[in-house]
Order: C-alpha cells, then sequence, then structure tokens
C-alpha cells in the first residue's frame, strides 16, 4: 500500500483505504478497481490523493491514531455545526463534547502510535478537515504534556472550534489563491474575536475552551493577533493549538501552494519555535509525529531501497524497514525487515517520490 496523487493513478489500480467525500460518505469502498471515470471523478471533487495497493511494495497493516469512522463523523459533524451558524442557528455543543470525548477516549488507547497525515482532504472541505487534525494533534500533545482527561476534553473542544469565526468571513478572502489585499488580511485577522464572541454565548462551555479561539493567533514573542499577547501571558491551550495549527496548515494542499513534506513542516515548526510558538509544545507535539510514516518509501545509507511498515513512538526517525531492493536496484529474493531503532548504523538517506518509486517498475 502507498499513497500516490490522483494524476498518478491509472486504469486497473485498486484502492486500499477507503476514500471519502467531505461530508464523511464512502466514495470508492476498499477493494474497488480504478476505471478512467472514477479517476477523472476524483479529480472534479479535487481529492489530491490516494491509497493503492502496490504489487513490489505489498500490503501493509496501517494503523492510525483515531479510525476512519471516528475521523469521518467528526469532519461531518464540524461540517454541520459550522453551517448551523451560517443559518443563524445554534451550536449542537452537546454533540461537540461527545465527539471531542471519543476522540480522546481513541488517543489514549492509542497513545503508542504516531500521528501520520492520513486523510484525504479536497480544497472544499479545507476548514473542516484542519479543525478535526488540530483536534486530535492538540489532544496527543496535552497527552505528553501529562494533562488529565478534564483537561484533554476542554483542549480538544477548544482546538476542534478555534477557526469557527472564519464562519463569519467572506468564503471568497478565505479561498482566494493569490496574495491577499491589506484589507482582506485585516478582515481574516478578524476570525479569533468572531468566534470568541460566537463561542462565549455557550455558557455550558469552559471559558478555557472559547479563549483557544480568540488566542490561536498570538505569538511567543508578542507580534501575533488580536491583542498581542506574549510568552505565559497566552492561555496555555492555545499556545499547544496555535502548534498544532501551524503544523497541519503546512503539510496541507492549498490553493496557493503546494503541501510541504513532513520532515520541512518539522523544520519549519522548529525554526518558529522561541518566536511565533511556546518551545515546550513544539518539542511535545513533535514528539508524535511519525517522520517517516507506514507505507513511506525510503532509500538508505547502504544504498538499499525499501517501504516503512512500523513506526518506533521512542524514535520517531527510525522506524522499522522492509528492505526490497539492493543498492543496485534489483528485487530482493527474500526480503528481510531492518529496525533502525536497534541498528544506529543503518539510516535513511532520503524518501523517494511517486517518479522514483515508478522507475523501480520500469
Amino acid at each position: 500500500m502507498r499513497r500516490i496523487t490522483v494524476q498518478k493513478l491509472k486504469q486497473g489500480m485498486v484502492v486500499a483505504r477507503a476514500i471519502f467525500s467531505s461530508d464523511g460518505r464512502i466514495l470508492l469502498h476498499s477493494g474497488v478497481v480504478l476505471s478512467n471515470s472514477y479517476i477523472k471523478r476524483l479529480g472534479e471533487l479535487e481529492i489530491e490523493s490516494v491509497y493503492i495497493r502496490d504489487e513490489i511494495f505489498g500490503d501493509l497493516e496501517y494503523r492510525d491514531v483515531v479510525a476512519d469512522e471516528t475521523r469521518n463523523n467528526t469532519i461531518r459533524m464540524v461540517r454541520e455545526n459550522f453551517n448551523k451558524l451560517g443559518k443563524n442557528h445554534n451550536l449542537d455543543i452537546r454533540r461537540v463534547k461527545e465527539t471531542v470525548s471519543n476522540i480522546v477516549d481513541e488517543l489514549l488507547v492509542n497513545r503508542n502510535i504516531l500521528f501520520s497525515l492520513s486523510d484525504i482532504r479536497s480544497f472544499d472541505d479545507y476548514t473542516f478537515a484542519h479543525s478535526v487534525n488540530v483536534c486530535i494533534l492538540a489532544i496527543m500533545t496535552g497527552i505528553t504534556t501529562g494533562y488529565h482527561h478534564t483537561q484533554l476534553n476542554e483542549l480538544g473542544i477548544g482546538a476542534l472550534l478555534h477557526d469557527i469565526g472564519k464562519m463569519r468571513v467572506n468564503l471568497k478572502i478565505l479561498n482566494k489563491p493569490g496574495e491577499l489585499t491589506r484589507d482582506e488580511f485585516s478582515e481574516i485577522k478578524r476570525h479569533p474575536e468572531f468566534g470568541f464572541r460566537i463561542l462565549r454565548e455557550y455558557h455550558d462551555l469552559s471559558l478555557l475552551s472559547t479563549h483557544v479561539a480568540f488566542q490561536h493567533h498570538e505569538r511567543w514573542d508578542g507580534k501575533g493577533y488580536p491583542r498581542n499577547l506574549a510568552g505565559e501571558k497566552i492561555l496555555e491551550y492555545a499556545r499547544i493549538v496555535a502548534v498544532a495549527d501551524v503544523y497541519d496548515a503546512l503539510l496541507a494542499n492549498r490553493p496557493y501552494r503546494p503541501p510541504y513534506s513532513i520532515n520541512q513542516g518539522i523544520n519549519i515548526l522548529k525554526s518558529m519555535s522561541g518566536i511565533y510558538l511556546d518551545p515546550t509544545y513544539v518539542t511535545a507535539l513533535v514528539a508524535n509525529i511519525a517522520v517517516y510514516p507506514v507505507g513511506s518509501v525510503v532509500k538508505l545509507n547502504t544504498g538499499d531501497t525499501g517501504i516503512v511498515i512500523d513506526t518506533n513512538r521512542e524514535h520517531p526517525n527510525r522506524p522499522v524497514v522492509k528492505v526490497v531492493f539492493n543498492s543496485r536496484g534489483q528485487k530482493i529474493a527474500h526480503e528481510h525487515e531492518v529496525d533502525l531503532s536497534k541498528l544506529h548504523t543503518i539510516m535513511i538517506v532520503k524518501t523517494l517520490n511517486e517518479d522514483e518509486i515508478d522507475s523501480f517498475k520500469d
């Protein structure tokens, strides 16, 4: 199993993981053989990539920190609640709390699994899928920090609703593919205040959760917005959500730029540590990231090429790799596994791109 862009799909490829629509419905089940009409439709829906079965590298057992059903039900719930606001209806806070509680429970059970950005999202549901990823990343960071159950739920609710103020911002500005004008950026900068005004009307929400929406764009150095708060004057939950918000945004495919790789995202995050972001929570979040997710095709310093089949919680940079090709690019008769956490002289030198992977099939 490996993830490839829709542009690289070919008729006859087999879907390895179900593909969901932006409202959580299954578009294609695992095991479906792709036709040209299916591929065309995926492109029209702006689905950027798909997991396919791979004859050369084989099928893999893929474990995520939350189940596909949980993730997609949450995206659907966020979409429905955000749309309610657009129609001047009330948020279903009880449903929000139940959803976050379920996510907290799953993450506590799966606390030894590293986060892989495995969701397949389209441009039109960016805000909703982003909200869910930020929620998951923030809760994982809270678990690493040592938060108790109540704190994790408060943090998760604030993270899931952190961008709700964007429902008061013109959609054309939010989705503009080019550079924003000064007036347009000023309008977007109002969404934290809009979000806080919306959420403080719900008295059954913790004030700490509502302030996440208000403060998640404040900066560690005091140059953020809307109130130029600095350092520990920024709510702790908001500092965590700020890190999760930046990381997920970096890895998302946006109308104005392609996504950064995991390594690029981590490096950018670290460069912002102590300036934009609280260093404590940058470190805590990065500790939860699978630098080389399951399914990554990698080249080792031995010259061999293999596929990541498992991650190591204690050593995120040193996963378990199944070696498939030797240094001459020849398929190995007897494939073998290498646990890089136990073999310190062997290391990954690069992750192969789609063209490089396809060259093994030529």
